[in-house]
């Protein structure tokens, strides 16, 4: 399948950013790592939220290790933040960054947010990588947590991606929904499902932004240059989504700052 490209990351004239966001659940790189750095790399992404990073043995060096292969840098999560993880371009600038560890219910696995804040180009970007319960009423409270989270950033833009282990008629994808842009909803873009990867059924990976940002397309991308189906199948359990966005600029200082 030859897919209509997404536009490339670019700022405009007006100090907005146009830019390119991938949500991937990795499987603590348990399967073809050179494969899933393919797959990233043709992406192109400025920003990466990650889910599933690894968290044991020399977790940080496999983290680093992805984020050279792909032309990217670690920009905060993994273990300290329970498996999400961010990674980034040069072209973003890090503000803050802030790993959460959410409520521990005993018996299910821990979970977390990674979080930070990038200026890219005029705009300055809230970033939040999660992956939600697999047990519905946990999930459903993860979601009012994440949207929390987002409100507490000191942001006018953010974006919030990762795996929901729920499908869009589910609660908490409908919560999330009801508040943010499911940007593969409002202009598709490539496939649809995401799991799993050796037969996709469900959409239970997305990429959401608050509604100041401009969805320019979102999906599962098909007909990478250098990566073929097989790759995607190799790289982990779960399909990739990208999306491009155009973020208006902003003021590059925080609220509050001098000068702000």
């Amino acid at each position: 399948m030859v897919l209509t490209p997404l536009p490339d990351s670019r700022t405009e004239p007006d100090g907005s950013a146009v830019i390119r966001v991938l949500s991937y659940n990795i499987r603590s790189m348990r399967d073809d790592c050179e494969a899933l750095a393919r797959v990233i790399g043709a992406c192109a992404p400025d920003l990466v939220l990650v889910q599933e990073a690894p968290r044991f043995f020399r977790w940080r060096k496999r983290a680093a290790w992805l984020a050279a292969r792909t032309g990217l840098v670690v920009l905060g999560g993994g273990a300290t933040a329970a498996g999400p993880l961010l990674l980034c371009s040069l072209r973003a600038a890090v503000e803050r960054t802030e790993d959460v560890l959410l409520p521990l219910t005993p018996g299910l696995h821990r979970r977390g947010f990674a979080t930070s804040v990038v200026r890219i180009a005029g705009t300055r970007i809230g970033l939040l990588s999660f992956h939600l319960s697999l047990q519905r009423d946990e999930r459903l409270t993860q979601a009012e947590l994440l949207l929390e989270r987002l409100e507490t950033m000191g942001v006018e833009h953010a974006v919030a991606a990762g795996d929901l282990n729920d499908v869009p008629t589910g609660p908490a994808f409908r919560r999330l929904a009801g508040r943010l842009q499911d940007c593969r909803a409002v202009r598709p873009w490539g496939e649809e499902n995401t799991s799993p990867a050796d037969g996709p059924r469900k959409r239970i990976d997305a990429i959401f932004a608050t509604g100041g940002i401009e969805v320019l397309g979102c999906g599962v991308p098909a007909g990478l240059p250098g990566v073929t189906g097989a790759d995607l199948r190799a790289a982990t359990d779960h399909l990739p989504v990208l999306a491009a966005l155009r973020v208006p600029a902003t003021g590059l200082l925080p609220p509050g700052a001098p000068g702000h």
